[in-house]
């Protein structure tokens, strides 16, 4: 029998998301509904063939690479942000980016298998939470009488819920959102400014609600007065967070 010491792997596809970045990614997948991304196949795995009979699933499993935390050395503890990064716990009891190897699991909804146009065939899922171009190393369908486990317990995740925030615009964000031609006035918001007749892709508001209330801040940064700045859909979205209330002071394209 053949011994595996290390594998190396191909990289299949790679997703096409709106973050260019990883400050902001959803912490888990399936958390945002309304966000949408494309697995793009590598040209050798561009076939519809290896697509055939996935119009029958409505889920799939992402198997994919940390690609931003790739280290040859690994620890046997992390600090899960989701309890502030100040408690070690087993790598193995978390999903931590840190890993002996960096593979990470993805549980996504097809949306749309597209088979013409650019790249296809394709894929169109929502709930992603995969910065773009991360590389996909396999794909799977999501099986609901083997996969789902109802009684299953969450551990440390489960104790520690992040309550939804209230998410509203200001007046110069509001602005970029309806194209009314306003810019914000910098003065009145500190490293912020804006530009006239921009306006933020209509499709994608909801996913950006969406994001927002979840509370994208590192569990270990609460502070009030702080403006937080995360990229999405080629934007620059500026905010703040009091209390259980977040507020977009700003909508800035980013510079090609």
């Amino acid at each position: 029998m053949q011994s595996f010491d290390e594998i190396t792997f191909k990289v299949i596809a790679r997703i096409r998301s709106d973050f260019p970045d990883k400050f902001g990614i959803p912490r888990q997948s399936g958390l945002l509904k309304n966000l949408r991304s494309t697995i793009v196949f590598e040209p050798e795995f561009r076939n519809a063939d290896a697509l055939r009979g996935l119009e029958g699933f409505s889920h799939l499993w992402l198997l994919w690479i940390f690609s931003e935390n790739v280290r040859d050395t690994w620890k046997p503890t992390v600090r899960p942000p989701r309890l502030g990064g100040n408690t070690r716990l087993g790598v193995f009891a978390t999903r931590s980016s840190f890993r002996p190897n960096p593979l990470a699991m993805s549980c996504v909804k097809i949306e749309k298998i597209n088979l013409t146009g650019e790249n296809a065939p394709s894929i169109t899922v929502s709930g992603a939470d995969l910065m773009d171009g991360t590389p996909i190393v396999d794909i799977k369908p999501y099986l609901p009488y083997a996969d789902s486990v109802p009684e299953a317990t969450g551990g440390f995740a489960e104790a520690v819920r992040f309550k939804k925030l209230e998410v509203e615009f200001a007046a110069e964000a509001q602005a970029v959102l309806e194209c009314t031609g306003f810019a914000p006035d910098a003065a009145d918001i500190p490293e912020v400014s804006g530009a006239a007749g921009v306006k933020f892709p209509a499709e994608k508001k909801a996913a950006l609600v969406e994001l927002l209330s979840e509370d994208p801040r590192p569990a270990y940064q609460r502070s009030a007065d702080r403006i937080y700045g995360i990229r999405f859909a080629g934007f620059e979205i500026k905010f703040q967070v009091q209390g259980d209330h977040l507020t977009v002071v700003a909508i800035l394209p980013l510079q090609a």
